[in-house]
Order: structure tokens, then C-alpha cells, then sequence
């Protein structure tokens, strides 16, 4: 894992998290925003590293890792941890665990609620051969890949992680995200918590999640945006995705 850090350490801490085959860069638009304001830290995950091979373990390891970082720089205090996708499911995780005295938690699309087996094998395998064409640098998969996934801007960064990506990496990333489950943690009642989430293909998921997260935590805010694809929001409108998350920081920043 490596950190990236903008802003004045003397502002209140913000953490972006981002999310499976995404580059850290996929925030710049939030972190020239937020940097004003913010000590902001883009983690690039395991898997996910542009200038060398690295191998994902699990959701847990990569939650401890931040903790850790976040720990021996700076102290416990966090105000804002923020996760897409599979950073979502880190931010939780790194929510759930404690160590870090989190004021704020905004997850974007984090996939927590059970999904059946053959779902999980399923993606995986299309997870493994995306991997596969694009070192391959097959047109089809990429053209594919920039419409729906990625913009063309972040693909070179992308393509850098991904001629080193293992398929361990993938299967770990896969098989982690979709184990997590939500549990009630009695002491976290005072920790805002926001969930943004689409509707068009496998949101259905994170729609799931953002009902059990408001059932196990009451002050649960849910956004949802129609018509919207998973992680569609942060990575193509990050200026509304901005305005959601400010707005949210801003009410609970007394």
C-alpha cells in the first residue's frame, strides 16, 4: 500500500478510499476540492500500485493498514473516512474495528450484504478475464472498460496496476469484498454515517446494504441516485458527488 497526502496535516483528517481495478487517482476532483479544508490521504490498495507488484489479502489486512498509517502520522482523530465500492467496504471495516476515532463515515455503493456463492464465482472469473484482455490490451474490453468503468483519462494509470495484478489478488479482493457482513457495534450510535448508492445493474446490492446499515445504525442518511451505475457518481460526477458528501460534512460539523 501507498499513501498519498494533500493539504495542510493541520486541517481535520479526510480519507478516500478507492474501489476494485480503480486507480487512487479516480478522486483528484474531490481532493482539489476537499484539500482546502481537509488533510486529505488517497491510499493506493494493494493490487492497485502503480510503480510496483503488490498482492491484496483481505479487506481486513487493508483496514489495518490505514489504521495503522493514519495511527503512527497523525493520532486517532479522523473526520471523514469515505470508501467507493470496495472501499467502502474497507471504510466499514475500518469503522467497525475502532481503532481510529472516526467523526464522519460516507460510504459510496459498499457491496455489505450477503450475496449467493455462485454470484461471488461468477465475478470473479469476469473480474480475472478483464484483468487478462486488458494486459492483453484487447480494443473490445477496453473500449468497454472507458465507457462504463473508467474514464479514459485514469486508463494509463489503470493499465500500469494491472499488467501486475495476480489472479490471488483478484480472487482475494472478490471473495473479501462479498464475506462482509454488517454487525451492530453498541458504541458507534455517535458516528454520522452517509450511503450513496445508484440503481441500474448490481446497485441492487447496495441497496440491500444501505437498508441494513439504516437498520443497524438509526442515523444512517441514504442518497439514492436513479439511473445511476455503481460507482457511477463519485468517478463520472464527482462535482455532485462533492455537493452530496460537503453538504453531509457540513450539517455535522459541530
Amino acid at each position: 500500500m501507498r499513501f498519498h497526502t494533500f493539504g495542510s496535516s493541520e486541517n481535520k483528517i479526510m480519507i478516500l478510499i478507492h474501489g476494485v481495478l480503480t486507480p487512487w487517482q479516480i478522486w483528484q476532483e474531490q481532493i482539489d476540492y476537499f484539500s482546502g479544508k481537509y488533510f486529505v490521504i488517497v491510499p493506493a490498495l494493494d493490487g492497485h500500485i502503480e510503480e510496483e507488484a503488490s498482492e491484496y489479502k483481505s479487506v481486513s489486512d487493508e483496514a489495518d493498514k490505514i489504521a495503522d498509517y493514519v495511527l503512527d502520522n497523525y493520532g486517532r482523530d479522523v473526520d471523514a473516512v469515505c470508501g467507493l465500492s470496495m472501499g467502502g467496504v474497507i471504510a466499514y471495516k475500518i469503522f467497525e474495528g475502532g481503532r481510529l476515532n472516526i467523526k464522519n463515515l460516507v460510504i459510496d455503493g459498499g457491496p455489505l450484504t450477503p450475496v449467493p456463492k455462485l454470484s461471488v464465482w461468477f465475478m470473479e472469473k469476469s473480474y480475472t478475464s478483464i484483468i487478462h484482455k486488458c494486459k492483453e490490451r484487447d480494443k473490445k474490453t477496453l473500449e468497454s472498460f472507458k465507457k462504463d468503468f473508467l474514464p479514459e483519462k485514469y486508463l494509463e494509470s489503470f493499465l500500469k496496476f494491472a499488467d501486475t495484478m495476480s489472479d490471488e489478488t483478484i480472487k482475494n479482493m472478490i471473495t473479501g469484498v462479498f464475506g462482509t457482513r454488517l454487525i451492530k457495534c453498541p458504541d458507534r450510535e455517535h458516528i454520522n454515517i452517509l450511503y450513496l448508492h445508484g440503481t441500474k445493474a448490481n446497485e441492487v446490492i447496495s441497496e440491500k446494504a444501505a437498508g441494513k446499515m439504516k437498520e443497524l445504525y438509526p442515523q444512517t442518511e441514504i442518497k439514492c441516485f436513479k439511473g445511476y451505475l455503481h460507482g457511477e457518481l463519485a468517478i463520472y460526477h464527482g462535482g455532485e458527488w462533492i455537493r452530496q458528501v460537503d453538504d453531509f460534512l457540513c450539517r455535522h460539523s459541530g
